[in-house]
């Protein structure tokens, strides 16, 4: 579980400009094997929030803990998916996935029998000695997910994974990470600035407020798992969706956005 409490983080400026603060008091609760997105605005602070929760940024105040210990920097109960897939260029696919058990020091034999098995869960099954450059965007981003999986953590940190493709292969690309989490439950936060990504993903939606970053409110997204194909046509679907851009558009009314 990850418990975030009172957590607030501001940037120093430069050459005269102000300080920025970025969070200001954020709570949140991320229940075991729960999916929570958070949603918000460019630059309201979800990026940061994460890179919090993921230990590789330090509040300033306040304390962030995953089953009720302090995060103290990275650790091996969590794995993150980033936007730009961050994949070793030189390295070939198989080689990619295993990167983080080679890290651990599995031995090779067993690090690629892990790498090819998520390399056919997610359809890559024949391009194990490709390179990152022969891929497209969307295989890519199947390789950085697959690479987070290998090392089984307990905690999935995704920062707008499918912001860089194209509509279509990020529909394929969330299907794809629905079907995977079904068969491996994790805790999963994920940010995005998508109202439908977020629904349609999501167990519950974090809604941010523009910067300082704050929560809001926290949506519960009661729909069935696992999500039927027709779930885009489901009037609850719509009826969230609806209320989260209601909710954005009147904080933007109101700071005058």
């Amino acid at each position: 579980m990850i418990e975030i409490v009172e957590a607030s983080k501001t940037y120093a400026g430069g050459s005269g400009r102000p300080a920025i603060l970025a969070l200001d008091g954020v709570n949140l609760t991320v229940r075991a094997s729960e999916f929570v997105c958070l949603l918000g605005t460019s630059g309201c602070g979800k990026t940061t929030l994460l890179k919090i929760v993921a230990g590789l940024e330090s509040p300033d105040s306040g304390d962030v803990r995953i089953d009720g210990r302090t995060v103290a920097g990275p650790g091996p109960d969590r794995a993150m998916v980033f936007q730009h897939f961050a994949l070793l260029p030189w390295a070939d696919v198989l080689s990619n996935v295993a990167f983080g058990l080679e890290l651990r020091g599995m031995p090779r034999p067993e690090r690629e029998q892990i790498a090819r098995h998520l390399l056919r869960t997610i359809g890559l099954e024949g391009f194990e000695h490709h390179h990152p450059r022969q891929l497209s965007g969307g295989m890519q981003q199947r390789v950085g997910l697959a690479r987070a999986l290998a090392v089984d953590p307990e905690i999935l940190l995704m920062d707008e994974p499918f912001g860089s493709v194209d509509e279509q292969t990020r529909r394929l690309l969330q299907d794809d990470l629905l079907r995977l989490l079904e068969r491996a439950r994790k805790s999963v936060l994920f940010v995005t600035h998508s109202m439908d990504e977020a629904v349609r993903l999501g167990d519950r939606v974090a809604l941010m407020t523009p910067r300082p970053g704050r929560i809001l409110e926290t949506v519960d997204v009661d729909l069935p798992r696992p999500r039927p194909p027709d779930v885009d046509r489901n009037p609850r679907l719509i009826e969230l969706k609806e209320y989260l851009w209601a909710r954005l558009r009147a904080m933007h009314a109101a700071t005058g956005d």
